[in-house]
């Protein structure tokens, strides 16, 4: 398999100190251009592996919000569609959530506020 420029084992031997030349160059006939082992190695190593085996993203599963819990964020979307820093501190602290998880609930949110008012045209 030939290296193209910036490729992820161009880049992983280069961090090694194996990669010399810069991208596009040839390398002599007598430099093997990368083992099975490399190979294997790269491929454990590269972005989204786990995903595809497990069949989701790797990283935090998804939150299952209560039914308290989506009432209350419901009550103060309706209120205000975009929450400041305050209200969203408020709520992270009844409603025992992340910071994050509020903010990324209020985005969400507003999506599909978007898109059922398209829908409704």
């Amino acid at each position: 398999m030939e290296k193209g420029p910036f490729s992820v084992e161009w880049l992983a031997q280069s961090s090694r100190g194996g990669a010399r030349e810069m991208p596009g160059e040839s390398r002599p006939p007598s430099v093997p251009a990368d083992t099975a082992r490399d190979r294997e190695a790269a491929e454990r190593r590269s972005p989204g592996r786990e995903a595809e085996s497990a069949g989701a993203a790797p990283g935090r599963s998804r939150t299952k919000f209560s039914a308290a819990q989506l009432q209350e964020l419901e009550r103060s979307f309706r209120e205000q569609r975009y929450i400041g820093a305050g209200e969203k501190r408020r709520l992270a602290a009844v409603l025992n959530l992340s910071q994050s998880q509020i903010k990324t609930w209020f985005q969400n949110r507003r999506m599909k506020f978007k898109r059922q008012t398209q829908d409704a045209r």
